[in-house]
C-alpha cells in the first residue's frame, strides 16, 4: 500500500487525521530534527497498520511535510478499511 500524507512535527501526541478534502495528515511528537519525526512516523504507522517498523518504508519527503510511504504486506483494500476505522 502506497500513503500520500502530511507530516506535522512537534505536536502533544502522535495522531492521523483527515481533512475535508480526503487529504491524511500526521502529527507527531517529534522534533523534525536529525530524522527523528521520520522514524516517529515510520513507528506510528506500522503500529496503526500491525506491521514491523521495517515494513514502513518513506519512499520520499525526507526532508518535507509532504510525505510518500509504502506500507509492505497491506494490500490497498485493508489499508483502507483500516484507516476507515481508525478515521471514523
Amino acid at each position: 500500500m502506497i500513503l500520500h500524507l502530511r507530516a506535522k512535527p512537534n505536536a502533544r501526541q502522535n495522531q492521523l487525521l483527515r481533512a475535508a478534502d480526503g487529504t491524511l495528515t500526521v502529527r507527531l511528537k517529534a522534533p523534525p530534527q536529525e530524522g527523528q519525526a521520520n522514524a516517529v512516523l515510520q513507528a506510528f504507522l506500522a503500529t496503526v497498520f500491525a506491521v514491523p517498523k521495517s515494513s514502513v518504508l518513506l519512499l520520499s519527503g525526507h526532508t518535507a511535510p509532504f510525505k510518500k510511504l509504502e506500507i509492505e504486506g497491506v494490500t490497498e483494500e485493508d489499508g483502507q478499511r483500516i484507516l476507515a476505522g481508525l478515521l471514523a
